[in-house]
């Protein structure tokens, strides 16, 4: 099996087993969204960036009790709402800053795609920002994230 077709689970597996190498495979595919996740929470790169290197940290020294009962994004992004939280209660600054969350760049999308994407988040997070928190974080999962039902769920618990 090659790094590309390896499974997060089984990256996992070999995590808990020590391998440095498959952390760094795991935080390849995963950084970039977790990242996100949390820039959106709290509204801070500079804390994003801290807060998505402590979510790798912390799947290893996790991984042993990985159960699998979730998929590793979907138990990463806990990992990163909980310390995305931690951050919030200690600074108790606001929920998210829409400049910071519209300024991560999508390498993939020509200017004219960004732009239009921006107006279309920033006129749903405006919308959004009208909700309470705990819906708030709901659709951010299911929305920005692409995540199931089930997987805001076990998210969420």
């Amino acid at each position: 099996m090659t790094a590309a077709t390896e499974t997060d689970r089984a990256l996992v597996d070999r995590v808990a087993k020590g391998d440095r190498a498959a952390v760094r495979l795991l935080f390849m595919r995963h950084h970039a969204r977790v990242y996100r996740f949390v820039a959106r929470q709290t509204g801070s790169e500079m804390m994003a960036d801290d807060i998505a290197n402590e979510v790798f940290l912390e799947l290893w020294r996790q991984a042993p009790g990985f159960e699998g009962r979730s998929e590793v994004s979907t138990w990463l992004l806990g990992i990163a709402r909980f310390k995305a939280l931690s951050f919030l209660r200690k600074k108790k600054e606001d929920w998210i800053d829409d400049e910071a969350a519209a300024a991560v760049p999508d390498g993939a999308d020509t200017p004219e795609v960004v732009t239009m994407k921006e107006d279309k988040a920033a006129a749903l997070r405006r919308f959004v920002d009208t909700l309470p928190e705990e819906h708030r974080v709901v659709i951010d999962l299911a929305y920005y994230h692409g995540q199931s039902v089930s997987e805001i769920g076990e998210v969420l618990d």
